[in-house]
């Protein structure tokens, strides 16, 4: 055998030998293109405690912040210019009902026809109990059923009082943490004066989770005007800290 038959041969089996190492690293898959900031569940007390006027000085609170300037503002500035919000009235542990459905929010246009979605939204539930940890399960599918890539996935919980039905709060919290969901909230000390306290030990959890207590109802538009800045901006401090609302 010639040199270059014995080198023919060599090329020929080394070939052999790495096509199939090469079948078993295909390339790599292109990373997703996000098309949203931030998928946001708003998720809205509406247990007994609730009063009609506490529940109209809620929907007024959410959609003077989505009219606001600063939230729009908010919303220019992330890297994808939009977001996706969502709104539901929860109570009871399978006391759930989507009041306003995904929207993608990028523009004054849309921000505005978002606020008066909430207004035109009538109160569909008006008692069950108060659960936290079922208002956090269900909010979990809505991301899930999300059509939107986003970069953040945050579930905001408002409300006036500690979980009192279903299973524990602080488990579901943990859940969706580990589900690399972010949970804020927005506690409403009008009837439980130290429910900040408990927001901040069983509620609120992921990177970043932050929570704006409102000390009533009356203060509750400013409190989730400044919430959804901090949301949206990514800018929320350590988990099991608070910002003080006023």
């Amino acid at each position: 055998m010639n040199l270059r038959s014995a080198f023919g041969i060599a090329v020929a089996l080394a070939v052999a030998f790495a096509a199939p190492a090469l079948a078993q690293s295909p390339p790599a898959a292109p990373a997703p293109r996000h098309d949203v900031a931030l998928a946001l569940v708003l998720a809205v007390d509406t247990s007994g405690s609730v009063s009609a006027g506490r529940f109209e000085l809620q929907k007024k609170g959410y959609a003077a912040a989505f009219r606001s300037r600063q939230v729009l503002n908010a919303i220019r500035e992330v890297e994808t210019q939009a977001i996706a919000v969502t709104m539901v009235q929860w109570t009871g542990p399978r006391l759930h009902v989507v009041v306003v459905d995904w929207t993608v929010i990028k523009d004054e246009a849309s921000a505005e026809a978002f606020a008066a979605a909430i207004e035109a939204a009538p109160r569909q539930l008006f008692g069950g109990g108060t659960s936290i940890s079922g208002a956090i399960d269900f909010s979990r599918l809505l991301l899930a059923d999300c059509r939107c890539t986003p970069i953040r996935r945050v579930i905001d919980v408002s409300g006036d009082g500690s979980n009192n039905s279903g299973r524990p709060v602080t488990i579901a919290r943990d859940e969706a943490v580990r589900d690399g969901i972010g949970i804020n909230g927005l506690p409403i000390l009008s009837i439980e004066p130290f429910l900040d306290r408990y927001y901040n030990d069983n509620v609120i959890g992921g990177p970043g989770a932050f929570m704006i207590p409102a000390q009533n109802y009356d203060t509750f538009a400013d409190a989730v005007r400044k919430k959804l800045i901090t949301e949206i901006s990514g800018l929320g401090v350590p988990t099991h800290r608070s910002i003080a609302s006023d």
